[in-house]
């Protein structure tokens, strides 16, 4: 599991172990590795280790990637990694990192882990791949332009792979989930409380593990399936106009907070 320190990805870890899967957990910061890793085999009593991996930094982290995996027999890959924009915004007002940054984390990651672990699963005739793409694929999202982009990308990705790898035994999943509240959205005060529609990571997770193996494309959560129904049949004028008015709302916010 990438990106499996916080939020979901913490969250769909631990959901596995409950099911007696032994986790090896991917992130880039070593301690909270640790202290995740330490915690899941304590409290479900699995295998759990770790690698420390920084995506941002383009091709460097594949290789020792490759190396820890070699030996081991991946059942389940969850390319869970992303960026989100500190808060919306226009996309000239972005600076070169970020985009080297999103498209390195949100896309380069999913096709590289894809890339190492998928051998071994064809060679065994089994395996699961789940990639975290978002709701924002739905239709097009102005002001937070390059993650939808990115997210699309996987969306698009995982369901052409499932019809290039289904008849080899390989499952994959698109997973679009709409807002989670965890730290990704903090730039938010409605988004970051946990409410009917913003569940809490662990709660999503619960729903969306649950899913895996029956859904090929699924938000994961019945209360985000209504709404992703109902953007996807939206005008999308509509869509946009909305996603600009909650987006400049979500801006000004975050804007005064960081003047405070």
């Amino acid at each position: 599991i990438t990106g499996s320190t916080d939020g979901i990805g913490k969250a769909y870890a631990e959901e596995l172990a409950k099911r007696g899967v032994n986790i090896i957990l991917i992130s880039r910061n070593k301690e909270k590795l640790e202290a995740v890793s330490r915690s899941i085999s304590e409290t479900y009593k699995v295998e759990t280790d770790f690698i420390v991996a920084d995506f941002s930094k383009g091709r460097e982290p594949y290789p020792a990637i490759k190396e820890a995996l070699k030996d081991r027999e991946i059942g389940i890959l969850v390319n869970n990694v992303g960026m989100f924009y500190p808060y919306p915004d226009y996309f000239t007002n972005l600076s070169e990192d970020m985009l080297w940054d999103m498209i390195n984390i949100n896309i380069a990651s999913a096709n590289m882990m894809m890339h190492i672990v998928l051998p071994g699963m064809v060679e065994k005739k089994k395996g699961a791949i789940v990639n975290v793409s978002s709701a924002s694929c739905c239709q097009p999202t102005p002001m937070l332009t390059i993650y939808g982009a990115s997210k699309t990308y996987l969306d698009y990705f995982s369901r052409a792979l499932h019809y290039e790898y289904a008849s080899k035994g390989i499952f994959v999943q698109s997973l679009t989930p709409f807002v989670i509240a965890t730290k990704m959205v903090a730039c938010s005060s409605t988004a970051s409380k946990r409410s009917f529609f913003f569940p809490s990571a662990e709660e999503y997770a619960s729903h969306a593990v649950s899913t895996l193996g029956l859904s090929t494309r699924t938000t994961g959560y019945w209360k985000h399936a209504i709404k992703f129904t109902l953007g996807e049949h939206l005008p999308e004028w509509i869509w946009a106009w909305f996603a600009m008015y909650f987006c400049r709302i979500v801006r000004k916010e975050a804007l005064t907070c960081k003047v405070k």
